[in-house]
């Protein structure tokens, strides 16, 4: 058996070009421009990186972006004061704290103090909070966790009562992820590091999500034959041979368990462009609650 390969490049490409008609559309019926902020306190490269990525993005379907850049030594009072400036403009339909935050910053109480219809990140613990319960319905989620489901879906995964493991609890990715699968009616389990026979537990999994940061930890003898491999892992490996020096693997030795998955995502090219796709998506539906 070799693995199904889902392109998540292509399947945001597709997202993305809906977002940009709906954008223009929009625009045409004479509605403000989708406005998407970012706050970056720090000189962390890689979230330099993602950053850059979003407002690239936001430029290729019409969105509006504003990028504001804190140094590392801004005091909680600033990045706080920051965000509500950001709350009262109405160019702004979505804010993006990008984390992780530099030490010494409450990031709990600079999230919460993202208005609820602008969290477009998913990460107020208001929306956080109603995806944890029944009955209750965020305004936005998470954007990786989000990305991932559309994947499921377009692999033709059936998520009900299938047996579904999380590798990673992370406040990002494994715990908001394994709070959508349920909202699906999955049976999940979400395994860390201090799960005990972990090869076992994810054996088991008709649907395995890696998110651990671990290069290539999850083998080909870990996966269930047929099952869909989600692989969220995005790691710097050694290799003189690369032009750079390096290349980027997953958390999933990809060789290995593309012999064995039903269908498998690729790193790079997998959820990475899909998290991007949903937070364009986010900001064009926070645009839509402003109305």
């Amino acid at each position: 058996m070799t693995a199904k390969i889902l392109d998540g490049k292509a399947i945001a490409q597709r997202i993305r070009e809906q977002i940009a008609r709906e954008v223009e559309e929009r625009v045409a019926a004479g509605l403000p421009r989708p406005g998407l902020a970012t706050v970056l306190v720090g000189d962390n490269p890689a979230s330099q990186v993602y950053v850059r990525m979003k407002h690239k993005a936001c430029e290729q379907v019409g969105i509006r972006s504003f990028a504001y850049h804190l140094p590392a030594t801004a005091s909680q009072e600033e990045v706080e004061a920051l965000v509500s400036d950001l709350n009262a403009n109405p160019e702004v339909h979505g804010i993006l704290v990008q984390l992780p935050l530099p030490p010494g910053l409450d990031e709990e109480r600079i999230l919460s103090r993202i208005d609820l219809r602008k969290d477009v990140d998913g990460f107020h613990p208001l929306n956080i909070g109603r995806l944890a319960q029944k009955g209750r319905e965020p305004l936005f989620v998470p954007c990786t966790p989000l990305g991932i489901l559309h994947l499921l879906d377009e692999a033709g995964a059936k998520l009900e009562g299938a047996e579904t493991v999380v590798l990673g609890r992370s406040n990002i990715v494994g715990m908001p992820m394994a709070l959508l699968l349920l909202r699906r009616n999955a049976t999940v389990t979400v395994c860390h590091s201090r799960t005990r026979n972990l090869p076992e537990v994810t054996r088991r999994a008709d649907i395995l999500i890696a998110a651990v940061g671990r290069p290539q930890m999850v083998r080909g003898d870990w996966v269930k034959p047929g099952a869909v491999v989600i692989d969220v892992g995005v790691n710097r490996v050694e290799d003189p041979t690369a032009k750079k020096g390096y290349r980027l693997v997953g958390d999933v030795a990809f060789d290995e368990v593309r012999e064995v998955a039903g269908a498998l995502t690729p790193v790079p090219g997998g959820v990475g462009p899909m998290t991007i796709a949903m937070l364009l998506k986010n900001t064009l539906r926070a645009a839509k609650l402003a109305e």
